[in-house]
């Protein structure tokens, strides 16, 4: 299989990182530092992420809104110029086929950023459902995301108008000449911004960025145990079309307005199955796991009862280098999900002790305001 490269690949060589195959990209995974200290930088100042592998796309035209809203359970006609939704692909089942970021650019425009790995099959899907709107894929655009406490001051020096940039809040922004939009958004848990940037920009902006004192490169490895304690879900592992937004704990995705007796009820894929999960409850839920001693558990491994039944099954694992050792995400029973409840993960026949814990595992430090 031939790899695809981001614009930054060869910045990334420069910098000694160990490089691996990821939804189709040749990716870092971390850099010589390792993977737990570029998680504790980012936690203590910021973070520099490479993101261009995930699929920037535009939608244009009249009814916009309306048709992403016959796609996705969010609130799209409702949503204010240059804020931001997360929101989900449902099937007829109420599954989910990806998660994405909208964000309204203008009445009917709109800029969308979704998942490298579902990438193709997101674009087909939103150009068959197209009904006189344009889809543009922007393909010479790179994604930088840039997170941390220190995140805000460092893009002060660079841009000093994005200070008072708010969660889930963009900005179109002109840097050192060149035209980028910039969102108050990442996946970290902490506050920060993902800059979209024409991929021939890309390299002398992160090279600007490194330059600052408080800014390190980040790896996919730091990336994902950022996100495992913020509570994240991550699709392919927490998400699949076998998985409804009430299962996953995302109920808050579905807009009021789309919800039953809202204003614009339904509408979307398996909207009478998730509203019925609603109802109903799922009878399995996502749970944060906390291991007792320092051996990790892995995604796939079973969870038990204190009878040592099957009671669920690990979705996310690994280190937690905030938290100071290993955590987890699971899909376990309903009754059983209640932070404390004590629990097990069979790791090769023996009952590693665990513990259901309260996400996320690390507060989350979003900007609002």
């Amino acid at each position: 299989m031939t790899l695809l490269h981001t614009p930054l690949d060869a910045l990334h060589r420069e910098l000694g990182a160990r490089m691996v195959p990821f939804a189709g990209y040749d990716m870092p995974v971390q850099y010589p530092d390792g993977i737990i200290r570029e998680h504790q930088h980012t936690r203590q100042a910021a973070g520099l992420f490479d993101v261009s592998h995930m699929g920037q796309l535009v939608l244009r035209g009249a009814g916009s809104a309306e048709l992403l809203e016959r796609l996705v359970p969010a609130d799209v006609i409702g949503l204010g110029e240059h804020c931001q939704t997360y929101a989900l692909f449902t099937n007829a089942t109420g599954g989910v086929l990806d998660d994405l970021i909208i964000t309204r650019w203008s009445a009917d425009i709109f800029f969308l950023v979704v998942n490298a790995a579902c990438k193709a099959e997101d674009i087909a899907y939103l150009r068959a459902h197209l009904d006189g709107q344009t889809l543009e894929v922007l393909e010479q655009q790179a994604l930088l995301a840039l997170q941390g406490p220190a995140a805000r001051e460092v893009m002060h020096r660079l841009c000093p108008e994005v200070d008072t940039l708010t969660f889930m809040h963009g900005q179109a922004v002109t840097l050192d000449g060149v035209e980028a939009y910039i969102t108050c958004s990442g996946y970290t848990g902490e506050d920060g911004f993902e800059i979209s940037v024409p991929a021939a920009s890309a390299e002398a902006l992160a090279r600007r960025l490194l330059a600052e004192p408080e800014v390190a490169p980040v790896g996919l490895g730091a990336r994902d145990s950022l996100r495992l304690e913020a509570g994240l879900c991550l699709y392919g592992h927490e998400l699949s079309p076998d998985i409804d937004p009430v299962q996953a704990g995302l109920l808050w995705s579905i807009g009021k307005a789309r919800r039953p007796g809202g204003a614009r009820e339904g509408g979307f894929p398996g909207a009478q199955q998730i509203f019925q999960r609603m109802q109903n409850k799922p009878p399995l839920r996502r749970v944060g796991l906390r291991v007792e001693g320092k051996r990790p558990v892995r995604e796939g491994q079973a969870v038990l009862d204190e009878q040592g039944e099957p009671v669920g099954e690990v979705c996310s694992a690994g280190f937690g280098a905030t938290v100071g050792g290993p955590i987890a995400m699971a899909y376990v029973q309903r009754a059983l999900g209640e932070p404390g409840t004590r629990l097990a993960v069979d790791v090769r026949g023996k009952a590693l002790p665990v513990t259901v814990a309260a996400m996320p595992f690390v507060p989350q430090r979003y900007f609002r305001g």
